[in-house]
């Protein structure tokens, strides 16, 4: 089982790769394969038709990354809350992949914040970025608040209390997801989820 994690912060170094990196090492640690790719200064182009088009260009900067994607059984997006947006190269990368390498597999959603915040991306991830790719978000998800005092290498960085529980938390969601993925696997190779007269959603 492969788990990718996708970073969409456009920083670095960020907090959300730090996160990417505890979340890989806890993937991991359970036994499963782990992918990451990041974001970080917005390495792919903006949407435009020619990837519709079979454009060479495209091909050739998509292909590996396609490969990628489709062995994976299920994802992590990391979303900072950047003005209480999602990044726009992470919304840019939901415009570039399709139904063949996201499509009827779970994802995790896990916010980022400084603050108190965080929960707007949640809800931009749920409500505009699955329709025609068809990731699957989990009920579930994690938005880790003050991300500055958590998961860092040194205890001496951490407030114990809110530290010890996001670990926890993060264990607890990402045996949910390992579950998601072993179950939705077993769907797509005995559903015909990939109709090509309905291949996009409504």
């Amino acid at each position: 089982m492969k788990i990718g994690i996708i970073c969409g912060s456009h920083r670095e170094p960020s907090q959300s790769e730090k996160v990417a990196r505890y979340l890989q090492q806890r993937v991991e640690a359970k036994k499963m394969d782990s992918w990451l790719f990041k974001l970080a200064g917005n390495p792919l182009p903006l949407w435009d038709e020619g990837i519709w088009n079979d454009d060479p260009d495209w091909t050739a900067l998509l292909e590996s990354l396609k490969k990628e994607l489709a062995a994976c059984d299920g994802f992590i997006v990391i979303a900072p809350e950047y003005h209480g947006q999602v990044p726009s190269g992470l919304k840019n990368f939901f415009l570039l992949f399709s139904r063949f390498e996201l499509g009827h597999k779970p994802a995790l959603i896990v916010g980022v914040s400084s603050s108190d915040g965080g929960s707007y991306p949640v809800a931009e991830l749920r409500m505009s970025s699955y329709k025609n790719n068809r990731i699957c978000y989990m009920p579930d998800h994690l938005i880790l608040r003050h991300v500055e005092s958590i998961l860092n290498d040194n205890p001496m960085d951490n407030d114990e209390s809110a530290d010890s529980y996001f670990r926890e938390r993060i264990d607890w969601t990402l045996d949910v997801l390992k579950g998601y993925a072993r179950a939705l696997k077993e769907m797509r190779q005995t559903t015909h989820v990939f109709h090509e007269k309905f291949r996009n959603g409504m």
